[in-house]
């Protein structure tokens, strides 16, 4: 089950809990506030946020505000995020430059994305499919994953690799298209500990 469908996965609505997820964007984020990662996570947590404000009247100037930051945040750090992808909790945008993911897109609690990612459709034919990751994955630098496809928890996705198909839960994909190769032939930065919120 993915965020969208699952309540317990979902990040909570309202004043309070935004507050709480951009601390924990904060914490997660090495409390660096000029990150290029938490500053696209804080534009992404306002624009889902201002969808909470009624009437729309007074959401227009939080819109209006919310789409200037999107377009500076992309075109300063090359992070594509729109507000309309689900991002869970914790996620790190580790390095900057030619990230773009989905609108239909879900990003699941503790992930890791480097620079040069691409969460995509596959075909212009079906817009709509999008990448689901479960939680703690760690995707690598340049790596593209395409259309429909579910990354398991804590699987591992090598650097440039072109995921095409689902990968199971803990598994390692790497290569062009990508297949499950072995722990040992995916690099990737070992999970820092992270302080809770």
């Amino acid at each position: 089950m993915d965020t969208r469908t699952d309540p317990k996965r979902m990040p909570a609505r309202g004043a309070a809990p935004w507050l709480a997820l951009v601390r924990e964007d904060f914490v997660a984020h090495g409390r660096r506030a000029m990150a290029p990662g938490f500053q696209a996570l804080f534009v992404h947590r306002l624009g889902v946020a201002r969808l909470e404000i009624e009437p729309r009247v007074l959401r227009a100037p939080v819109t209006v505000l919310y789409r200037a930051l999107a377009r500076t945040v992309a075109s300063l750090y090359g992070i594509e995020l729109p507000y309309s992808a689900t991002i869970g909790r914790r996620v790190v945008f580790e390095h900057q430059h030619g990230i773009v993911v989905h609108g239909a897109a879900v990003i699941g609690d503790d992930c890791v994305i480097r620079h040069g990612v691409t969460l995509g459709m596959r075909s212009l034919a079906r817009r709509d499919e999008a990448p689901v990751l479960g939680r703690g994955v760690e995707v690598g630098a340049g790596a593209k994953i395409l259309g429909r496809v579910r990354i398991g928890d804590g699987a591992a996705i090598g650097a440039n690799a072109v995921v095409l198909h689902d990968v199971p839960a803990g598994a390692h994909a790497a290569g062009v298209p990508a297949r499950i190769v072995p722990a040992r032939l995916v690099v990737a930065r070992p999970h820092r500990p992270r302080e809770s919120a």
